[in-house]
């Protein structure tokens, strides 16, 4: 089958990654990631960066697929449900407004710089070689630190349920995702079920 550019995207998540460690302000790059998808819906592109431009997903295939690194088993009926996935999407959002007010504190000087990306929403890991404080303003810095920690977590987390289930298993309750869903959902108004569009996903290698 021949290769289009955005099949490389995949790419650019490992990059991204790699960046962030090295020098944290690239962290706002990932602001694309969550933009992009919901301008395509929006724009009615329906749910295309999810099948076709979504560098992670195709991160997990090609390491759960290409590599072995997945058991391929079909994920829990449990992550495929609206509850989990509306959860976890309201989790999400209650820790990136965490982040957001962190920034915020950092902005009006109640506090200062905390240089550490914190893993899984629990593990605080000290970051401080990635930001030499000389570029930009702190709270610009402060939402970088925050911004990377959730790109790494969601990664983290899409690597797990890649590791024990179909290797892009991640889709079914990736929070964009599920964003998209509900914007297709408003648009057409039907729902768009996980089984024709997140799940679509999981199936490939």
């Amino acid at each position: 089958m021949k290769k289009h550019w955005y099949d490389y995207l995949w790419i650019f998540s490992a990059v991204y990654l790699l960046l962030g460690f090295f020098n944290i302000l690239f962290a706002w790059i990932g602001l694309l990631c969550f933009f992009i998808p919901l301008i395509i819906s929006i724009a009615g592109g329906g749910k295309g960066y999810c099948n076709r431009y979504c560098g992670r997903g195709q991160l997990f295939s090609l390491l759960g697929g290409r590599f072995g690194l997945s058991r391929k088993k079909d994920p829990p009926k449990f992550l495929r449900s609206k509850w989990f996935r509306y959860g976890f999407l309201l989790f999400f959002f209650t820790m990136f407004f965490q982040m957001l007010w962190n920034t915020w504190l950092v902005f009006e000087e109640v506090h200062g710089l905390r240089q550490i990306v914190t893993v899984l929403w629990t593990f605080k890991l000290p970051w401080h070689w990635a930001y030499h404080g000389t570029a930009v303003a702190p709270w610009a810095a402060q939402f970088a630190f925050g911004f990377y920690s959730v790109m790494l977590t969601s990664t983290i987390l899409g690597m797990i349920t890649m590791v024990l289930f179909k290797p892009r298993s991640w889709c079914v309750y990736c929070p964009m995702g599920t964003m998209t869903q509900l914007i297709c959902k408003a648009k057409s108004g039907r729902d768009v079920s996980v089984s024709q569009t997140q799940g679509q996903n999981i199936g490939r290698i």
